[in-house]
């Protein structure tokens, strides 16, 4: 009921106000039956204009922090977001169930394939979890494209920007019958994995990254404070002579 009040009567219209969000392909999304929604991931809101678009309810799997706060735990239980604990040892197994869970029931589930938002607007290597939740539970996938979110609100930004342009890509459905049965396959869930962030890439038009954005992002902290503790132990180091210091030190002697 929430959802829905959310997406009609609150939320819904203000966006489509203020953004004036674009779409192509919705008509490949079924109209019944399990199918995930596989995106890029550039801003906090693609959580929002995916859904507001899509006639079917979509489900999100996001952090269970959003849930620790009552002033925000609302909200995300509002829009159908399932909460995942990321910080224990069995999280990717948790939030496997809870996805092949939203499929069995018939649902759309929404998933972002790099597992975390870009750090620099280019698409990162996939992970496998929805290749294993698309054999698991037999059902399609479709690629999605998201274009400026980033630019309404980008990541660090608490809060979004009034003005901006979205548009929104739905891809042709990708099936893997002759995989059904492989979902503990590495290798074929690589394969699959990789052929989605293709799709993906070719929807988006990024630039691809062949590196988890997880780890750059890692990579690149790393960097920073390396850069930060070299530059705080630099000795210090006296200043060069100017040409009127050697000069006056020679009409001395």
């Amino acid at each position: 009921m929430f959802y829905w009040l959310l997406k009609y009567v609150v939320g819904g219209p203000l966006m489509r106000f203020a953004y004036r969000p674009r779409y192509q392909g919705l008509e490949n999304i079924p109209a019944e039956g399990p199918v995930i929604l596989a995106s890029n991931h550039l801003s906090f809101i693609d959580s929002l204009f995916i859904p507001l678009l899509v006639k079917r309810p979509v489900i999100f799997l996001g952090k269970a922090e959003y849930f620790d706060k009552k002033r925000t735990a609302w909200f995300f239980k509002g829009v159908n977001m399932i909460p995942v604990r990321r910080d224990s040892g069995t999280a990717s197994e948790a939030a496997l169930r809870a996805g092949i869970g939203v499929l069995n029931d018939g649902g759309i589930l929404g998933i972002y394939p790099e597992g975390t938002r870009s750090p620099d607007g280019r698409l990162y290597r996939g992970k496998t979890g929805a290749a294993r939740m698309a054999l698991t539970s037999r059902c399609p996938i479709i690629p999605v494209c998201v274009f400026g979110t980033r630019d309404i609100q980008p990541p660090g930004q608490s809060s979004p920007n009034l003005r901006g342009r979205v548009r929104v890509v739905f891809g042709k459905p990708l099936t893997f019958e002759d995989h059904f049965g492989k979902e503990r396959d590495k290798y074929v869930l690589r394969s699959i994995a990789d052929e989605v962030m293709y799709e993906i890439m070719s929807l988006s038009g990024q630039e691809y990254v062949d590196e988890y954005a997880s780890k750059y992002r890692a990579r690149l902290a790393t960097a920073e404070a390396d850069a930060e503790e070299a530059a705080g132990a630099a000795p210090e180091m006296d200043a060069a002579p100017s040409p009127s210091d050697d000069a006056e030190g020679r009409r001395e002697r």
